[in-house]
């Protein structure tokens, strides 16, 4: 069994309780929206990630982590992605991507709407964490754990914090 932490559109803000929240976790998975290069070290020096680059990363980003990924954990092949829509929605590109691929499992961030959705017509699992940064339309903050066993996604759940228990700040996130 593999032990997931997923967030998304941190946005350059790493939330406290995220650490609290994943720490039985092996591997922490990063959709997109970084904001900076200390949330990827600090999640990297935290566990393993695997990350993909979002619309909002700078060229420095863009050259730590591809801005999509295809991999396979317990016999679960993840494609994951930024900006991908959702299950008869998808962006532009996305659904051939799933077709080629046939993945069991597709990532993506961007909406900041957490979404967590079966596609019958592709027979994949689609999972948005929403946005667990400071900055969008989201009024929480969200992101997910579930644990991949023997091909099979168990035991999602998903951590909700009011946005506005936050500190005020007034500086927005370097790109």
């Amino acid at each position: 069994m593999t032990k997931i932490g997923l967030l998304s559109d941190t946005h350059g803000y790493l939330h406290p309780r995220i650490f609290d929240f994943f720490a039985k976790c092996d591997q922490v998975w990063h959709a997109g929206d970084i904001g900076n290069e200390e949330v990827l070290l600090a999640l990297e020096a935290f566990k393993p990630v695997k990350a993909v680059s979002g619309n909002i990363d700078s060229s420095r980003i863009r050259t730590l982590v591809p801005e999509r990924q295809l991999f396979t954990v317990e016999g679960v092949k993840v494609f994951m992605i930024h900006i991908g829509g959702y299950p008869g929605r998808y962006a532009k590109g996305v659904k051939d991507e799933l077709l080629r691929h046939r993945p069991q499992l597709f990532i993506c961030g961007h909406s900041h709407i957490t979404k967590v959705m079966h596609d019958p017509a592709l027979n994949v699992l689609h999972i948005n964490p929403g946005a667990a940064g400071r900055y969008g339309i989201h009024k929480k903050i969200t992101f997910v754990r579930f644990d991949i066993n023997a091909s099979r996604i168990e035991n999602l759940e998903i951590m909700e914090i009011d946005r506005d228990s936050l500190p005020t700040v007034t500086d927005q996130p370097s790109g």
